[in-house]
């Protein structure tokens, strides 16, 4: 007679199946290191937040970030604050006048983009960054700010070991074609929607 698995045994083995599975998929990986094309779009929030969480984590591991801000203006914010403190490793460059129904301006906007995309060509030249944030470039590229198929052959023939996160919402093809990684942050369900105005720490 043969002893019935209990739920425990069963969970045990279900799971060295899974690591077994787990350890083959990783053995197969032979790159080790590779400056990551990263893409955060899609109409959710969480798109420049995860940038900054990312941000965050080099530099836990003392590795220098550079961020450009485009389109958003000049004002508060906490993430900007805090990665400050970091001055010996942040390199922060807010460069937009504002959203473009703010500035109703378009030659003002395409010179303020024209503006940050030469600051994050001199931060991405730069060997001793590791991180290079083009918060909001998307929105940029967009409207046509600036000329797509240059930025993206920039993008794509930068130097192998850095990492750059792009964010803002309608990606181009051409850009998600060239990323190593895009995520689509969906809009499931939003405050704003009920009400609820822009918090500070939350938003801002």
């Amino acid at each position: 007679m043969t002893d019935t698995p209990t739920p425990e045994d069963r969970h045990k083995a279900k799971m060295a199946a899974r690591k077994a599975v787990q350890d083959a998929e990783v053995a197969g990986k032979t790159i080790t290191e590779k400056g990551l094309l990263i893409v955060n779009t899609g109409p959710g929030k969480g798109k420049s937040t995860a940038a900054f969480g990312l941000a965050l984590r080099m530099l836990g591991h003392g590795h220098r970030v550079g961020v450009v801000q485009f389109i958003k203006g000049a004002w508060s914010t906490g993430e900007r604050t805090a990665l400050e403190r970091f001055d010996d490793l942040v390199s922060w460059h807010t460069m937009g006048e504002g959203f473009t129904w703010e500035t109703q301006d378009r030659a003002r906007d395409v010179a303020a983009a024209t503006r940050a995309w030469e600051k994050a060509c001199e931060l991405m030249a730069d060997p001793a960054i590791a991180l290079v944030i083009l918060d909001e470039l998307n929105i940029a590229l967009r409207y046509d700010y600036l000329p797509l198929a240059d930025v993206v052959a920039t993008l794509r023939d930068r130097r192998p070991d850095l990492h750059v996160v792009v964010t803002g919402r309608n990606a181009k093809p051409e850009l998600i074609e060239a990323a190593d990684l895009v995520t689509e942050m969906g809009a499931v369900k939003h405050h704003f929607a009920a009400g609820v105005k822009a918090q500070q720490g939350i938003e801002f």
